[in-house]
């Protein structure tokens, strides 16, 4: 089995930030168990001379497009409406860059 001890654990909850009840900590950390047992597991598989896969599928290969279809603009109203703020017909964004002298 995995050496993923209560001290591994704790120290994994609070880089998270996370809380949870007695019986959550005890299912989760079961949970974990599980799962780093069977990766233990995956390691005893014979790979050689398997070539490594960086992609599951081949279509992940290329860029995923669509073209591209002129629609109508929103009115200018409608688009100011969601804007949180605006001034003079336009959208307001805070400052990106501060002025030199």
């Amino acid at each position: 089995m995995s050496n993923f001890h209560d001290s591994d654990f704790e120290h994994l909850r609070k880089l998270c930030r996370l809380g949870f009840s007695p019986e959550e900590k005890a299912a989760i950390f079961e949970s974990i168990q599980k799962v780093l047992g069977y990766v233990e597991q995956l390691g005893e598989v014979n790979t050689e001379g398997v070539a490594s896969c960086n992609f599951v599928l081949r279509s992940m290969l290329k860029n995923q497009t669509r073209d591209d279809v002129i629609k109508e603009l929103l009115p200018r109203d409608q688009f100011l409406s969601n804007a949180p703020e605006q001034i003079g017909g336009m959208v307001r964004v805070p400052s990106v860059m501060k002025a030199t002298e």
